[in-house]
């Protein structure tokens, strides 16, 4: 009846496109969320209702579903829950220690600067704000300070003076997630552009995506693109690290590894053990998606080569408030800007309510180069506009 059982933790955008690249491939899927009617619960074969820092309904879901695999797509989850299921024998994707050490970001801070020695920006820990005014003196003006657990850029902040940090405090304490109410309060790094390095570890070695480059506000990803253009010399050092890392984490599946490119050094920023938002452009780009690459890798399943086609682009579509009865529209006026030469494609999510800055779907296009895509996928995604009823 399947190829294999899944259980997956965090039903949003990046949770649907892994379940219908998990279902291409015979599996069978069990989407969970705090939120009926999440975007994958609409094309899994299940879905269960409840909280992933709930240990006893994940431990619950878990025994009723039996798994061959669980495959977390959020960070908040009570990992000591999976560590148990794992010693029994569950495969947890990638590792039930990738999940606990990327859930915050002070742990897997601590496995790349300190047990990998990876080249990271200056940084302290800080739980109250007297720890964060400490943690900007080391740091200096201007520094980041965001939650250790969070999730799309939630809870950051740039700070430029003394007198922001408290603002920036609330701010962190306000949109952190789960029970620790701890910030890292990290220098800024005077980068000249960030990447994404989608690291696909498999049983036959470790692979790679061409960097994609993207574009935060407010923390948040609004666009992506790929490929970015950068020095041989520079790629070959984020590739290096990005695998130390990812061999350090162990298990298989893909790994979203973001660093900042300054003029000079590829400096570690984060890391996330599943597809990744700003990987959303590979859905055109590429001969396989980042979610088909996971689903592969996960999977044992051959992947021959990587390839991108063409240089493309990805550009979100936002809500700009509250709301639970709305239409979207534009759809028709968005996809007509593509030709047989340059490709337009629009991908809606499903997510049953809006509000303000919540990603409902994203506009992705190719281009001539990466500032035609970026240009022409901002155009459709301007297209698409949200009615409120």
């Amino acid at each position: 009846m399947f190829t294999a059982r899944i259980l997956l933790l965090g039903s949003g955008e990046l949770g649907k496109e892994f379940v219908i690249a998990a279902k291409r491939l015979g599996c069978e899927v069990i989407a969970c969320d705090s939120y009926a009617n999440a975007p994958a619960m609409q094309v899994a074969d299940k879905a269960e209702v409840f909280s992933m820092l709930d240990a006893d309904a994940l431990r619950a879901a878990i025994a009723k579903h039996s798994p061959d695999y669980i495959v977390p797509e959020v960070e908040a989850i009570r990992t000591e829950v999976l560590h148990e299921f794992e010693e029994a024998g569950t495969i947890v994707v990638p590792s039930a220690r990738a999940a606990t050490m990327t859930m915050n970001r002070d742990r897997i801070r601590e496995v790349a600067a300190t047990e990998l020695g990876l080249r990271t920006s200056r940084y302290r820990y800080a739980e109250s704000l007297e720890e964060v005014r400490a943690g900007a003196d080391h740091t200096g003006f201007p520094c980041v300070i965001k939650p250790v657990m969070s999730s799309s850029g939630k809870g950051q902040s740039t700070v430029r003076d003394a007198a922001g940090l408290e603002a920036a405090w609330d701010y962190a304490v306000a949109n952190m997630r789960g029970d620790r109410r701890k910030v890292i309060v990290e220098e800024f790094v005077p980068f000249e552009y960030e990447i994404t390095l989608l690291t696909v570890r498999t049983r036959d070695g470790i692979l790679y995506c061409e960097p994609i480059g993207h574009r935060q506000e407010r923390g948040d990803y609004q666009e992506s693109w790929q490929p970015v253009l950068m020095p041989q010399a520079m790629l070959d050092d984020a590739k290096a690290m990005a695998a130390r890392v990812v061999d350090n984490l162990g298990g298989y599946g893909i790994f979203g590894v973001e660093f900042f490119v300054t003029a000079d050094e590829v400096v570690f920023s984060e890391l996330s053990p599943r597809p990744h938002d700003t990987g959303m452009v590979t859905l055109l780009s590429q001969n396989l998606s980042e979610f088909e690459l996971h689903a592969r890798a996960i999977l044992g399943l051959p992947i021959p080569s990587i390839v991108c086609h063409a240089p493309s682009a990805s550009a979100v579509i936002l809500a700009d408030r509250e709301a639970e009865n709305f239409r979207i529209d534009g759809l028709a006026d968005a996809l007509s800007l593509g030709s047989a030469e340059q490709e337009v494609d629009v991908r809606l999510f499903g997510k049953p309510t809006t509000r303000k800055n919540r990603r409902m779907g994203v506009a992705l296009a190719t281009g001539t180069d990466t500032d035609d895509a970026r240009a022409r996928a901002k155009q459709a995604a301007d297209k698409v506009t949200i009615r409120y009823l």
